[in-house]
């Protein structure tokens, strides 16, 4: 659990920030150098279907990676070799894949990965290592995961920064214009920084990650374990534009906290006064395994340099997702993967990804 921060630790965290330094965390759709994963090995994470993941994994990998690098996490050569199987039967192009002997407790790398931001005057990259406390304490050990970051930004050379609090990568979503949109019900949860409050939450927001904006949202969907993330709800697909999902069946129990959501993108302004372009993705339809409710969501989708990776459930609702996102991203391929096991950990592509942005002079 995130420990009391104290007067010391605030000043310290704010002595020289990244916005102070000139730098922001990009949107997802501008060029990255890499993708970064982390190799799922945790069978309490999948329970029962842990073997039957691999599949839409490396799906995803090979979409990604016949156009970019793809960068793994793994424990040690046995699973260096177990993953190299996998991808090579999947038909994995080999030459854009880079394996790091970074063990880690979990797979989850959106939250647990390095949160890179770049200088775009200076051309520099660095790393922000937020502590991790794996979604509130609740799937302990995660000493691996929380170092992560570090370990990458030392294996580059990379700048780190440390800042003292809790802070996940599926619990904020960005813009690329100075505008971060997250939610209530994860960064104001007493299982994070009980000891901040929401100015203070957003003043971590905005010097870490050189944002000017902070939006809000309120819950996030039924199943999801992270206590809310945004990237199961919202997504910007660029400036002023946001897909954000609805649920069309009154009775269902989404129903009412996404039109709650909906309202409120409704309220929202940008920087420059702009009212938020709002088009509407559909939800599937329950997805129910062992009695549980998962948090099959097509917003979990990765947005690559030449490709979007959506989830998909087997649904009536899967060709229309897929076709909405399209429209937003014509120089891309949309494609579908299903993740009807893979939702079964609780998170999808999303989830498991962290992209490594290009930086420029």
């Amino acid at each position: 659990m995130a420990q009391v921060q104290s007067d010391k630790n605030w000043e310290q965290d704010f002595q020289t920030t990244p916005k102070d330094l000139g730098f922001t965390f990009p949107a997802e759709w501008e060029l990255q150098d890499a993708l970064w994963l982390s190799w799922p090995h945790k069978e309490a994470s999948w329970p029962g279907k842990l073997h039957e993941i691999y599949a839409p994994y490396c799906q995803f990998i090979k979409a990604v990676a016949a156009h970019q690098k793809v960068r793994i996490n793994v424990e040690n050569e046995e699973m260096h070799e177990f993953a190299l199987k996998h991808l090579n039967d999947a038909g994995v192009a080999s030459e854009n894949i880079e394996f790091f002997y970074h063990a880690t407790n979990d797979a989850w790398c959106r939250d647990h990965g390095p949160a890179f931001v770049i200088n775009r005057e200076t051309g520099e990259k660095a790393v922000v290592d937020w502590g991790y406390n794996a979604w509130g304490g609740k799937y302990p050990p995660y000493d691996l995961d929380d170092v992560i970051p570090t370990r990458i930004a030392n294996k580059f050379g990379h700048r780190l920064f440390t800042p003292s609090i809790v802070m996940e990568g599926g619990s904020v979503e960005f813009n690329g214009a100075g505008t971060v949109l997250t939610t209530t019900a994860c960064l104001l949860n007493e299982n994070r920084n009980p000891h901040l409050t929401k100015e203070d939450i957003e003043r971590y927001l905005k010097e870490f990650y050189g944002q000017k904006q902070v939006l809000w949202l309120g819950d996030g969907i039924v199943g999801d374990d992270t206590d809310g993330h945004i990237d199961d709800i919202t997504r910007f697909v660029n400036e002023d534009t946001v897909l954000t999902v609805v649920e069309s069946d009154p009775s269902d129990e989404n129903y009412q906290l996404l039109q709650e959501n909906l309202h409120a993108l409704r309220e929202m302004r940008l920087l420059d006064g702009r009212p938020l372009n709002i088009v509407e993705l559909p939800m599937p339809k329950a997805v129910v395994y062992e009695d549980q409710r998962l948090p099959a969501s097509y917003a979990n989708f990765y947005i690559a340099n030449k490709v979007v990776v959506v989830p998909t459930f087997r649904d009536k609702n899967d060709a229309k997702a897929l076709e909405i996102i399209a429209r937003y991203f014509p120089d891309r391929e949309v494609i579908g993967i299903d993740s009807t096991d893979l939702i079964w950990g609780l998170g999808s592509f999303h989830c498991l990804s962290q992209q490594e942005p290009s930086v420029k002079k």
